[in-house]
């Protein structure tokens, strides 16, 4: 499968993620948004990893192994932000009684 297939899919996951961390309130889909943007990330580093091991596999055996191995980091980071980010969220729920952002602008004054 040709690599322009990969980039457009990366390109529209991560678009969607952006809009909606950008347009919802909701604490709990702006958290999975971020996580959708980071999965997109991830699919076009392993999406050109394969494609640089294919043009590299005479040359270098171990060719295309390292953005896999940082795909890894990447979610072990990401799965830890997982369990950080639902705790907040469940403190603030509890604190609130409301999973709205906006509701968190009022707690300043």
């Amino acid at each position: 499968m040709p690599i322009n297939y990969y980039i457009f899919l990366s390109v529209a996951l991560f678009c969607i993620g952006v809009a909606g961390v950008l347009t919802r309130r909701n604490a709990i889909i702006i958290f999975m948004c971020v996580e959708l943007m980071l999965n997109a990330v991830n699919l076009l580093l392993v999406a050109f990893s394969k494609m640089h091991y294919h043009a590299m596999s005479a040359a270098m055996p171990s060719a295309g192994i390292d953005a896999q191995l940082f795909v890894f980091f990447i979610m072990v980071v990401a799965a830890a932000e997982v369990s950080v980010g639902l705790a907040i969220i469940v403190m603030m729920y509890r604190n609130t009684h409301s999973i709205d952002v906006n509701f968190l602008n009022r707690l300043k004054h």
